[in-house]
């Protein structure tokens, strides 16, 4: 290494350990090269040349260049040469826009049957989409029975719309008997099941007129399902219309299953048996999904009907819920072997094969979650009795050379850039872009980069990919821990669930703003920020206060006590309760007492599933990292009591 350069990457680190704001304010020469960027990226929002170009020319060295070289070949791309786009495209791959504008310029190809130039090309890219591939069957040669036996699959894949360059590998599979009418029919079922009518119906078209769903009567049975089902005739009925009443079945049972079920034996007569154990199937699920007792038993009737992913996780939860092992069993055995290797499922089919007394293989399921830090692995581990975690102990720590080598790279001066500019996305597209093929070493020293320049949420989503080196500190940040103290302690609150909460809310970032408003590190609702201001007796309280920092961690450690306050201590319903609102979490209580990884399991938002098994299992790691007493995660998940256990909430769902 030369002195210069040496010199240089000194220089980077030094400013890399300074805010993001003291960057731009006191460095002039960054300032305007951030305003020529933003210039430079209007322009091309605004397509105006002129403006781009007088920016972009101070940015010739900028380690943004190769984002300006995009935009000033992107707003011409339909008329650039090939070898303009090929120059652009051998420049060193370590930014994705290379990537995004090789799929740009092969879909610009494909629609002009280009072959030649696509097919040189598309074995480069890395980042493709369905459109893509679907031009990649054109060039193929639609008639090669490969391609017809791919496109039969795509076909059967989704039942939402293809882009239109997936019609003719499409049509041609088709015209030969591939896609069969058995197939098309498929397709409907699954448009409908996805709520796609319009298409359901359009696919319909290419059937016998036995099979034809009519617009009119399908959109009736989607806006109101118990009316169009009140008057439907369906004595003599066609294949078309039967599946458009199967149709406002399915819409009333996810509404409500008891009086889907209800209906449905009025009209079951009228059904093929396939039709009935299909819309059996779907009953199963919906109930399984509402918590339902009848779920098991609707799922029997559904006898041999092919379920899918989802129908078959929903059958081993309902299962789950009333214990009945063999049940579960049974549902993970009918998956298909790539959904029985989820972690999940290697956990639930070890705790159902102890329960019913196969000791060795259930022992080999929990076997095979050693090295999983998951909520899973946590889970086997209590299962096999492991000690307290020993892989905290001892972490992988990267060199100052290391992290100078790191600094100096160019995608990482292109995210720090980025992200001095609030660029958040393009920010976080540059970064994974480049740690996607780093190793364990790198991954480190990246994210303790990541760390120092404030980026939280990178550095532990960076921590987290190693495989061999692991360093739990970076895994498990804890940032704002000064400012976090005052109201841990006045609210008796455990630090390591509260830092837990936070890093699933927010990953420590600031102005983090969530779809449905949520804001801050703790990602507090509007309405129940207003509400435990009000309780607090904060007057001057405004919703602008919502994400200063100080602000945010008193409104939400209070709204966590009082959780916890509602629920007797056990913040796996607290936690619950904080992400989805403290009436549902009472809901999803049992008729019984139930384990609490069993009611976790069997939450039924997805969202707020995840959720909790993530809440939950970061506590575990907060409360070693920060030298509290252990508990498994098995312990801390507890027993949760009945619902008749729980009084009446005083704060309404939010979310």
């Amino acid at each position: 290494m030369n002195m210069a350069s040496s010199t240089m990457k000194k220089f980077l680190f030094a400013l890399l350990l300074l805010p993001a704001c003291a960057l731009a304010a006191d460095l002039p020469a960054s300032a305007q090269a951030d305003a020529d960027f933003l210039a430079v990226r209007e322009a091309f929002r605004v397509g105006d040349a002129v403006r781009f170009e007088a920016a972009a020319a101070r940015l010739g060295n900028s380690p943004l260049e190769p984002y300006v070289a995009y935009y000033r070949l992107r707003m011409n791309l339909d008329t650039a040469s090939p070898a303009v786009v090929r120059a652009f495209l051998a420049r060193p791959d370590d930014t994705p826009v290379i990537d995004r504008l090789r799929g740009e310029w092969l879909k610009l190809l494909g629609k002009r049957e280009q072959w030649d130039l696509f097919q040189d090309e598309y074995p480069r890219l890395q980042t493709g989409d369905t459109e893509l591939a679907c031009y990649a069957m054109q060039m193929r040669g639609m008639k090669e029975p490969a391609v017809m036996m791919d496109a039969r699959k795509l076909w059967l894949s989704s039942g939402k719309e293809q882009p239109e360059s997936c019609n003719p590998p499409f049509d041609a599979a088709r015209a030969v008997g591939v896609i069969t009418d058995a197939d098309v029919w498929q397709r409907v079922r699954l448009a409908l099941e996805a709520g796609g009518t319009g298409f359901a119906a359009r696919l319909a078209l290419r059937l016998p007129p036995d099979y034809a769903l009519r617009p009119a009567s399908l959109t009736a049975a989607a806006a109101n399902p118990g009316k169009y089902l009140a008057k439907a005739k369906l004595e003599r009925a066609s294949t078309g219309q039967r599946m458009v009443a199967l149709f406002a079945l399915r819409g009333l049972s996810r509404r409500d299953p008891d009086a889907a079920h209800d209906r449905w034996k009025k009209i079951e007569q009228n059904f093929t048996p396939d039709e009935r154990r299909y819309f059996y199937g779907w009953l199963g699920h919906d109930a399984a999904r509402k918590l339902n007792g009848r779920a098991l038993e609707w799922y029997v009737k559904a006898g041999d009907a092919p379920l899918n992913d989802q129908q078959l996780t929903w059958r081993a939860r309902a299962a789950l819920r009333v214990l009945d092992w063999s049940g579960v069993l049974a549902a993970i055995e009918q998956m298909q072997p790539q959904q029985q290797q989820e972690d999940v499922w290697r956990y639930w089919r070890g705790r159902a094969l102890r329960a019913l007394a196969y000791y060795p293989e259930a022992n080999a399921e929990f076997e095979s979650l050693r090295g999983n830090y998951g909520f899973y692995g946590l889970l086997a581990a209590d299962e096999r009795g492991d000690p307290p975690m020993s892989a905290l102990e001892a972490g992988y720590q990267p060199g100052e050379d290391e992290l100078n080598d790191m600094l100096a790279r160019p995608p990482t001066q292109r995210t720090l850039a980025l992200y001095r500019m609030d660029l958040r996305t393009e920010a976080f597209k540059e970064w994974a872009w480049e740690v996607r093929n780093f190793n364990d070493k790198q991954l480190l020293a990246a994210a303790e980069i990541a760390r120092r320049s404030g980026m939280y949420d990178r550095a532990i989503n960076t921590a987290e990919r190693t495989m061999q080196l692991h360093d739990f500190s970076l895994r498990y940040l804890s940032p704002y821990r000064d400012e976090l103290r005052e109201h841990v302690q006045r609210y008796d609150l455990e630090e390591a669930w509260v830092y837990g909460l936070m890093r699933q809310e927010s990953r420590f970032v600031a102005k983090a703003k969530s779809r449905v408003g949520a804001a801050g590190i703790m990602q507090v609702m509007p309405a129940t920020a207003k509400w435990v201001a009000k309780r607090l007796g904060m007057k001057d309280y405004r919703h602008a206060l919502i994400h200063e920092v100080d602000t945010n961690l008193k409104l939400g450690t209070y709204y966590m006590k009082t959780t916890l306050g509602w629920f007797d201590g056990n913040a796996a319903l607290a936690s619950a309760a904080y992400n989805a609102g403290p009436g549902r979490a009472r809901q999803w209580r049992g008729d019984i007492p139930l384990e609490g990884a069993i009611y976790v399991e069997t939450i039924p938002f997805d969202e707020t599933r995840d959720y909790v098994k993530k809440v939950m299992s970061n506590t575990v790691y907060y409360a070693q990292l920060f030298g509290q007493p252990q508990q498994s995660l098995k312990r801390r998940l507890g027993t949760i009591a009945a619902k008749d256990a729980v009084n009446q909430l005083p704060i309404p769902d939010e979310r």
